[in-house]
């Protein structure tokens, strides 16, 4: 993929792992915005296995996430 040209990954602020500058900024914003928005809802669901259930529904999941994440058991789980 990048054969002939020598990339390396630096370590910025919040966890984030780019090869530039630029790339680091542009994941750090859309990461804020991902979360100011709270977007990225739509794409996890919730594992109860107390409850013997997957919660897939958007504001069920929020809800989910706010009340029962720390409760053993309780998986946050990405759809893809």
């Amino acid at each position: 993929m990048w054969s002939g040209q020598d990339k390396v990954w630096l370590h910025y602020v919040k966890d984030i792992i780019a090869a530039d500058v630029y790339s680091a900024v542009f994941l750090a914003s859309y990461l804020r915005y991902m979360g100011l928005n709270k977007s990225h809802v739509s794409f996890l669901e919730v594992i109860d296995l107390q409850k013997y259930k997957v919660i897939k529904q958007k504001h069920k999941v929020r809800a989910a996430i706010k009340e029962r994440a720390n409760v053993p058991f309780v998986f946050v789980v990405c759809r893809n």
